[in-house]
């Protein structure tokens, strides 16, 4: 069974190089290129996974991390911080399941992705 992935990037090249992994790694991945659009999805859906870059158009990848994780319908979902932004850490986003500074090949979104499909549905 392929579990919803959004991937939250606004780069094309690099949003598909996530897609292809995430498809190898059994999820159905949906790309979303803007931070409004990504709000008003997660307000509606609920991805086992989401790759999120920091930097993306009109709602900020923070933003966008600090909604998922007040959400109950969001509890269980894994995210993945993807950025260029060699300054940010881990440390500034605790938030996030994993952190990633780009770039980021192909095979290692791909076995990332894995292991948290591995924990995905949660126990009740």
């Amino acid at each position: 069974m392929a579990y919803l992935a959004f991937v939250i990037e606004d780069d094309v090249d690099v949003s598909l190089l996530y897609l292809r992994a995430l498809v190898e790694a059994d999820f159905k991945p949906v790309i979303i290129r803007d931070g409004q659009e990504a709000m008003e999805r997660l307000a509606k859906e609920n991805p086992a996974l989401i790759i999120l870059d920091l930097h993306i158009p009109r709602v900020s990848g923070e933003m966008i991390l600090d909604y998922v994780r007040s959400q109950e319908h969001l509890k269980h979902t894994k995210v993945i911080i993807a950025t260029g932004d060699a300054r940010a850490s881990e440390a500034d986003y605790p938030k996030a399941d994993l952190f990633l500074v780009k770039p980021i090949t192909y095979s290692q979104m791909r076995d990332f992705s894995e292991r948290f499909k591995g924990n995905w549905p949660p126990s009740t």
